[in-house]
C-alpha cells in the first residue's frame, strides 16, 4: 500500500476516533501510533517492511505509560506533536516540523530538546556547505536557518517563563520578589523543580529511593540496551557524529545529512556555478581513484533496518533523555519521560522479530503488560507511578 493510500486511512480514522471520543486528549493519544507507523514507515530503511512499522505502533499502543496516554495527560499531546514532527523533518518540510516540534513544547516542557534533530540537521549540512561545496554563504545560510529554526522551538519555554515573571516579579520590590526572580536569567521552572521537588544532579541517589530505581529500572535497561546494540553495530557514526556514514546512506536519509533541498533552488538561478560544477567534473586520475573507492563503499552491504544510519539521531537524542532522566529527575519518571522516544519501540521490534531475540519479544510484551495493570492501580490512587 503506497503512504497516499496509508494517508486515506488515518484521515478516515481520525474522523471516526474524533466521533467516537469524549475527551481530546485521548484522541490525541489514539492518533499517535498512526504517526509513528508513518515516521517508521517514512524512514528508507524500513520503507520495504511494513511490518516493522506496524508492529513498533502496536508495541506504542500498549507501552509502559499507557496509563497517561488513556487519561486526560499532557503525555499524549507531547508524543503526538513530537513523533509528528520527526516525520515532518523527515518528509522534507522541515519549517513544518519546527511548527509541531514547538506545538510539543507548549505540551512539555521537554519539548525543546526536539531541537537536537534541528542541530544534528543543521551541523551536517553546514559541514557539507562548507568544506565539501566550499560556499561560505551557503554555510552561513544554513546555520542561520538552523537557530532561527531551533529559537522557534525554543520559543514555547521562554514564553511560558517570560508569563511567570511577569505575573509574580513584575511590579513588586526587591525585598517581596522571591529567590529566582533576583537571578540573571530569572527560570521559574528551574526554581520548581530545585526548590519544591528537590530536582537536581545525583540529588535522588538516596537509599530511600530504591523502589524509584526498581520501578525505572525495565525502561531504563531496554533503552541502555537500545544504545549498546546500536554503538556495537555502527561505532563508526559514534565516533564521528555520524559523518562517516557511506554516501549510499546519506543519500537515503538526506534530509538529515544532507542539504540537497536547501541548494536546488540556487542551482536553477546560477548558471556559472552550474558551468563550474561541469568543469570539475573532468576526469584525473585522482578523482579516478576516489570514484572507483566510493563505488565500492556504496556496493558494500548497508546496515538495515534499526541499525541504519537515519536512526542515529533519534539515538543520540534517547541517550541524552536517558542520561538526564537516570542523573538528575525523579527516576521513576523515566517510563513516562521515555515513552515518546521511537528507537525504543523500533528495538523492541527487532527484538520481537528477531528468532535469536524470541525470548525478549516475550519479556517484553510481559512488561507492557504488567505496568499498563501497575500503572493504573498506582496512579488513580495517586501513588508515585511515573
Amino acid at each position: 500500500m503506497q503512504l497516499r493510500d496509508h494517508l486515506k486511512t488515518v484521515s478516515y480514522g481520525t474522523v471516526c476516533i474524533f466521533s467516537e471520543s469524549p475527551s481530546v486528549g485521548m484522541s490525541m493519544s489514539r492518533l499517535t501510533p498512526f504517526c509513528l507507523f508513518f515516521l517508521s514507515s517514512s524512514r528508507s530503511s524500513l520503507a520495504q517492511d511494513t511490518e516493522a512499522s506496524f508492529r513498533a505502533s502496536i508495541i506504542f499502543c500498549f507501552n509502559p505509560a499507557s496509563i497517561f496516554y488513556s487519561s486526560i495527560y499532557s503525555e499524549s499531546l507531547y508524543a503526538l506533536f513530537s513523533i509528528g514532527g520527526v516525520y515532518h523533518l523527515l518528509s522534507g518540510t522541515s519549517n513544518v516540523a519546527v511548527l509541531w516540534f514547538a506545538l510539543s513544547g507548549y505540551a512539555r516542557s521537554n519539548g525543546v530538546l526536539n531541537a537536537g534533530y534541528i542541530c544534528f540537521q543543521t551541523m551536517h549540512r553546514a559541514y557539507e556547505a562548507l568544506y565539501q561545496k566550499r560556499r561560505i554563504y551557503l554555510t552561513m545560510q544554513v546555520l542561520v536557518a538552523g537557530l532561527v529554526r531551533c529559537l522557534c522551538i525554543c520559543l514555547p519555554f521562554v514564553a511560558f517563563q517570560a508569563y511567570g515573571y511577569y505575573n509574580i516579579c513584575h511590579g513588586h520590590t526587591i525585598d517581596e520578589m522571591r529567590p529566582w526572580c533576583k537571578g540573571r536569567i530569572p527560570l521559574l521552572y528551574n526554581f520548581i523543580q530545585i526548590h519544591y521537588w528537590g530536582v537536581g544532579f545525583l540529588k535522588y541517589f538516596q537509599f530511600k529511593q530504591l523502589p524509584n530505581f526498581l520501578l525505572a529500572t525495565p525502561i531504563l535497561s531496554l533503552a541502555v540496551c537500545s544504545i549498546m546494540s546500536y554503538m556495537k553495530s555502527r561505532p563508526e557514526l559514534f565516533i564521528s557524529l555520524g559523518f562517516q556514514a557511506t554516501k549510499k546512506e546519506k543519500r537515503s536519509a538526506a534530509m538529515l545529512y544532507s542539504l540537497k533541498d536547501v541548494v536546488e533552488p540556487s542551482v536553477k538561478t546560477s548558471t556559472n556555478e552550474g558551468n563550474r560544477d561541469i568543469r570539475q567534473r573532468k576526469p584525473s586520475s585522482k578523482k579516478d581513484v576516489t570514484v572507483t573507492r566510493v563505488a565500492a563503499e556504496s556496493s558494500s552491504p548497508e546496515k538495515s533496518g534499526y541499525f541504519s544510519a537515519d536512526v542515529f539521531p533519534f539515538i543520540v537524542h534517547l541517550g541524552l533523555m536517558a542520561t538526564t532522566a537516570f542523573f538528575i529527575m525523579h527516576v521513576q519518571v523515566a517510563t513516562r519521560f521515555l515513552s515518546a522516544s521511537p528507537p525504543l519501540y523500533w528495538f523492541a521490534s527487532y527484538l520481537i522479530a528477531s528468532p535469536k531475540h524470541s525470548k525478549w519479544g516475550y519479556l517484553i510484551w510481559s512488561y507492557c503488560a504488567a505496568y499498563i495493570l501497575l500503572g493504573t492501580l498506582l496512579f488513580s490512587n495517586f501513588y508515585p507511578f511515573t
